[in-house]
């Protein structure tokens, strides 16, 4: 049997930051990681250079958040986005503000991030374990410890900090939930977030590989709107992906064939009227040429066969023959462009974890249990997430700062 103050199982974002918080509060630490190396998904995101934080006030990471956003209030009041630069700073990480208030390191490589957090936890002392958690120790409603590498280890808090199911490969392959789940915890449906989306038409993947900037994706829920943002996205070969589908993917609790639709506004700046004369103006250029070639201009090139057969009118119809009416109609196309969701992509391409630990069943200052004292929770494992951006890490670490702190 091994004693230990905290034991900490993931040694992910939030299991090495709030290693280090009750380390440096003179706690002795064990982090259990199954990995050989800690933070494996840490070293991924951000297309490998890890986005650790999102530069704005609490109110904005708030707003980013499309799940119990009210239940970080006092997580992200304790640690917000400036504690945790000036965290990874400290560590000897300079980072830099990009666009959308995205914060990276300066030498744009998240394998510095994750030396950092390895380097200052060897500092203070604090062990690392390969090896898989197996069973929570609870006794009389007190957690005690737990059993690894079928050995009895014991300590006066327990973190589960285990991530949630996205990205397998790294190692998070849900333990946390059967963990929490094992000591009666509420586990809320799990379903991928932050993940492209499969439509049920087949001209997405006759686009395939086109990517459309400045552009706003409505989502609706039947006819509610859900989701409106501008910004950037792209179309593959199942169907549509970028960063304005994995933040809309975010607002799809219940998914059925057929139930959300995406529109495309492809010309946002335009409102109708603005539109309808740039499209008089193409015709009026291009009087006697095929309708499929008098619309170069306006649209990219692998989008116009698309958008000529859905607009119903026939490509070879010389634009002077062309009536008012069939032209509104081609207006309201390209403001709507329509797009119906099948599916999620798999829950292994997804970039974080919808569901988990139920927050009414967590403290929201201190991060324990309700239902098991001296058992905590940070990160993915507990039932919030949020947008693309930061955003998700800074929940990460703001938990993993209010659990070492408590614990």
């Amino acid at each position: 049997m091994t004693n230990s103050d905290i034991i900490i199982i993931g040694g992910g974002a939030a299991g090495a930051v709030a290693g280090i918080t009750a380390a440096r509060m003179g706690r002795s630490v064990i982090i259990f990681e199954k990995n050989e190396r800690i933070g494996r998904k840490l070293r991924i995101t951000g297309k490998g250079r890890c986005n650790v934080t999102n530069n704005c006030t609490n109110e904005e990471l708030m707003n980013n958040v499309p799940v119990n956003p009210r239940f970080l209030y006092s997580a992200f009041s304790g640690f917000n986005s400036q504690d945790v630069i000036d965290f990874f700073e400290q560590l000897g990480v300079p980072l830099k503000t990009e666009r959308g208030n995205r914060v990276f390191p300066v030498s744009d490589n998240a394998q510095d991030v994750v030396d950092a957090l390895e380097k200052e936890l060897k500092k203070l002392g604090a062990r690392v374990i390969n090896c898989r958690v197996t069973k929570i120790l609870v006794d009389d409603g007190v957690c005690t410890g737990v059993i690894a590498g079928g050995k009895e280890y014991n300590s006066q808090s327990v973190l589960i900090a285990t991530g949630g199911k996205s990205y397998p490969n790294t190692g998070s392959t849900g333990d946390g939930y059967k963990l929490a789940e094992s000591v009666g915890h509420t586990i809320t449906p799990i379903y991928p977030s932050l993940v492209p989306l499969v439509s049920v038409e087949k001209y997405c993947s006759e686009m395939m590989g086109l990517s459309l900037r400045n552009v706003a994706v409505k989502l609706y829920d039947g006819e509610k709107l859900i989701y409106n943002e501008q910004g950037e996205m792209l179309f593959t070969h199942f169907g549509v992906s970028g960063p304005l589908i994995l933040s809309a993917s975010s607002h799809i609790r219940k998914m059925e064939r057929g139930r959300y639709k995406i529109k495309i506004d492809l010309k946002p700046a335009l409102d109708m009227k603005q539109l309808d004369m740039r499209i008089q103006r193409d015709f009026s250029e291009n009087q006697n040429r095929d309708f499929i070639n008098a619309i170069r201009k306006l649209l990219p090139a692998k989008l116009i066969p698309i958008a000529v057969r859905l607009s119903g009118i026939p490509a070879e119809q010389k634009v002077n023959v062309i009536t008012k009416e069939q032209r509104k109609a081609f207006a309201e196309l390209i403001k709507a462009f329509p797009i119906t969701i099948a599916d999620f992509r798999p829950i292994d391409e997804a970039i974080i974890t919808s569901g988990g630990v139920s927050v009414k069943e967590i403290n929201p200052k201190t991060m324990e249990s309700k239902l098991v004292s001296g058992l905590y929770f940070a990160g993915e494992v507990i039932d919030v997430d949020a947008y693309t951006g930061g955003f998700n890490l800074q929940i990460a670490f703001s938990t993993a700062y209010s659990a070492g702190l408590n614990m």
